[in-house]
């Protein structure tokens, strides 16, 4: 199954991938509860445990490196100066929504024509759980995995986006709606596109 093919890129089952994501979550609170006491230690020890999924998730709109690590560091001191007037319940997502919005803004800044931002065309799905039944029955065999994340680079943006969010970093659909700006209907349509388009690349 797909889902599967994706935890077994993650080398973790979906419900193991939601029970780290959850004691993640709790440990970076602390450490941005620190950092808003004024201990830049932990809000260092906070940026280092969440570069690596900024840096991932921004790959998706651009392969500039440069620009990606230049945008993070703005972010990153961004969100230190505003750190006490900042509330959040589930850290990593905040800062990759940040991080989407700073990303679109130093794009317009800067007239970088090495970043996507492309709209994706997506069809109306009107049955979400028909969509959800649907991600859930599509099969594709483990040792495949190297043609999935060749695959996966061929999809249209916003789909690897959400791809990358509900199958890398274990994000539900209504958190995906919130970091894109867009509804849960949307979400469900892009992944049912995706899945789709890999299944026919693969199968």
């Amino acid at each position: 199954m797909l889902n599967a093919c994706f935890s077994s890129i993650n080398q973790l089952p979906v419900t193991d991938q939601k029970r780290r994501t959850a004691g993640e979550n709790e440990l970076l609170l602390q450490l941005w509860q620190r950092s808003q006491d004024g201990d830049s230690v932990a809000f260092r020890d906070l940026a280092d445990r969440l570069y690596r999924s900024m840096f991932n998730y921004a790959y998706n709109f651009t392969r500039d490196r440069d620009f990606i690590k230049d945008t993070i560091q703005e972010l990153l001191i961004a969100i230190w100066v505003k750190r006490r007037r900042i509330r959040m319940e589930f850290v990593s997502l905040y800062f990759l929504r940040s991080l989407r919005n700073q990303l679109i803004q130093e794009f317009r800044r800067s007239g970088n024509s090495r970043v996507f931002f492309d709209v994706d065309d997506f069809g109306h799905l009107s049955d979400y759980h028909t969509i959800e039944g649907a991600l859930v029955e599509e099969e594709i065999l483990a040792d495949h995995l190297y043609k999935v994340r060749s695959a996966i680079e061929d999809l249209p943006r916003r789909q690897r986006e959400a791809v990358f969010l509900k199958y890398y970093e274990g994000v539900d659909n209504e958190k995906i709606a919130e970091i894109m700006q867009i509804n849960r209907q949307s979400v469900a349509n892009l992944l049912f596109r995706a899945l789709t388009a890999l299944k026919a690349q693969i199968v």
